[in-house]
């Protein structure tokens, strides 16, 4: 039986989706474990380069996000998606399509997202110069069932990884390798 999981990382952008993705790549790599991570930002650049943020794109990105981490699925690795997929209705898509998906939902406020962009993605937001932001001037549905939910504005990476860790141990048979 496959122990490996999609886990589906969601929340307001600059709410640490990509941080914590790539610390946890990171450490499962070390482990050994084959590691796929699908960022947000730069699926957007190659696989949706044709697409806006109208909801009706956003639905497409995410469905074809969702095909791309089920195929990673089903070829043996654990596949990191950090996408702001702000709609349930898609999120709820993504795991009917892929199965074996482990929801992890990165709680921020809006305020200490805004503190934490560096790319001005939030300014730009409220003068009007970007359209259909979420957090902004486009909704974020949160998560009402996640399998695990961080407070990215209470804890620390490193304390972010060991919830996941310790949730991963609740649903595996096995506990994750050790380092290498």
């Amino acid at each position: 039986m496959s122990e490996n999981f999609v886990l589906w990382f969601t929340g307001l952008p600059c709410s640490g989706k990509t941080t914590i993705a790539l610390a946890l790549e990171k450490k499962l790599a070390a482990s050994g474990l084959p590691v796929a991570q699908l960022d947000g930002d730069d699926l957007r650049k190659t696989l949706s380069p044709d697409l806006d943020f109208s909801a009706v794109d956003r639905m497409v990105h995410i469905r074809r996000v969702s095909i791309l981490a089920a195929r990673h699925l089903k070829e043996g690795r654990w596949v990191l998606v950090s996408l702001v997929s702000p709609y349930r209705q898609a999120r709820q898509d993504a795991r009917k399509r892929i199965g074996r998906f482990i929801e992890i939902y990165l709680r921020c406020p809006v305020e200490i997202c805004e503190q934490r962009d560096v790319k001005g993605m939030y300014r730009s937001a409220r003068s009007g110069r970007i359209r259909n932001f979420t957090g902004i001037s486009d909704i974020y549905e949160e998560p009402l069932y996640p399998e695990i939910t961080i407070d990215t504005h209470l804890i620390s990476v490193q304390e972010s990884l060991d919830a996941i860790e310790a949730y991963l141990e609740t649903v595996l048979p096995h506990p994750l390798p050790a380092r290498v």
